[in-house]
């Protein structure tokens, strides 16, 4: 079942009678609006960043456990053991964010599915395209995503062996990882919208 603050479903075709078609279309039209934001919208680029966030900030101790690690001492093994404690408490409930939002998406995805599917009206089908916030996301994701390869590769790179320990590369490794995994999300979300919204709107019925 969709949840309550989510626009609902349409009715089934077999049980759709439009007295009003007027009335009809302008739901339609607002259902698919609300929906779109909702899987589209920049406070939603702005969430997924924020998960992206939060995982950096649970890799960022572990990372620090990885170079406390290689100290050796007892005092830096007792503090390694503290930091992945800590990075396992930022990261669970990180996971569990984004299996949250991905089930989201995938139920707004089905509401908009349904509701274009329920009839047709070119304005309101011209707007479901969005064009804006897809480029939106794309060029934002492109940049986030250089920013990963840059910090993967570049650390990667400009190491040198007494300068900078295994845990420092590999800590900034994954965290251009996190980047780069973030931006491929939001380059496909963008792009698998556009090409769903050209599809549906060449292939819907007439209402």
């Amino acid at each position: 079942m969709p949840r309550r603050d989510l626009p609902p479903p349409p009715p089934p075709a077999h049980l759709r009678a439009w007295p009003d078609e007027d009335h009809v279309r302008a739901d339609r039209a607002r259902f698919l609006h609300e929906l779109g934001q909702r899987s589209l919208g920049i406070g939603r680029l702005l969430l997924l960043w924020a998960v992206s966030a939060v995982f950096a900030l649970g890799w960022s101790f572990v990372g620090m456990a990885l170079m406390a690690f290689e100290q050796g001492d007892p005092v830096s093994f007792v503090l390694a053991l503290v930091f992945l404690v800590l990075g396992s408490g930022v990261l669970v409930p990180a996971g569990f964010w984004f299996a949250w939002g991905a089930r989201r998406d995938r139920e707004v995805r089905r509401l908009l599915c349904a509701w274009a599917e329920a009839g047709r009206d070119p304005e309101a089908d011209a707007r479901m395209r969005a064009p804006g916030r897809s480029l939106t996301w794309l060029l934002a994701s492109l940049a986030l995503g250089a920013a990963g390869l840059w910090v993967t590769f570049g650390v990667a790179v400009s190491a040198r062996p007494g300068q900078e320990t295994y845990g420092e590369v590999a800590y900034y490794m994954g965290l251009g990882l996190i980047l780069w995994i973030t931006a491929l999300l939001g380059i496909a979300k963008a792009a698998a919208h556009y090409r769903w919204a050209l599809r549906i709107t060449r292939t819907t019925p007439t209402a």
